[in-house]
């Protein structure tokens, strides 16, 4: 094969409502925590059994990130396309740690709220392919490299009881 594809699709409900940084240049990162589960019946006992997994997400397209704020909440249900990434940054005794999260970029990525603005079922879209060419985009905090030198910004603390879904 010629080549290779990284994209990441999710639906799921945020685990908490979505963080918002600004840059010194002014660009945005929006932060979210998504809650994916899967359910299946155990063999042995029939009881019925479900596993949560939690995917960080950091929007870099500003529409999108514009979106994110103003509408989505706590147990709102998301349609999200982006890719993984990993990223090099330095804890408080100066160690190296890796983050890897799903980033939506000013290209190739959508969100749609599931859930509709008022909460609702129904299908408000929240945009996607939010404009842009195919190369790196500096105006929103970083390029569009897997990794970045160290020095970075640690992800934000993950407060979230795994047992305590908010949906």
């Amino acid at each position: 094969m010629a080549g290779s594809v990284n994209k990441v699709i999710l639906i799921g409900n945020l685990g908490r409502d979505p963080e918002v940084r600004t840059f010194q240049n002014g660009g945005k990162v929006c932060n979210l925590r998504i809650a994916t589960s899967e359910t299946w019946k155990d063999r042995n006992t029939g009881e019925r059994r479900e596993r949560t997994e939690w995917h960080s997400v950091a929007i870099f397209s500003e529409p999108l990130a514009r979106v994110a704020e103003q509408y989505l909440r706590k147990g709102s249900k998301v349609y999200i396309e982006g890719q993984l990434e990993t990223r090099k940054w330095q804890d408080q005794s100066g160690n190296d740690r890796y983050s890897t999260e799903v980033v939506l970029r000013p290209y190739r990525s959508e969100l749609t709220m599931l859930d509709g603005r008022d909460g609702g079922q129904g299908g408000g879209s929240g945009g996607g392919y939010g404009g842009g060419g195919y190369g790196d985009d500096d105006r929103f905090g970083g390029g569009s490299s897997g990794s970045s030198s160290g020095g970075g910004q640690p992800p934000a603390a993950h407060n979230l009881d795994e047992d305590e879904i908010p949906f």
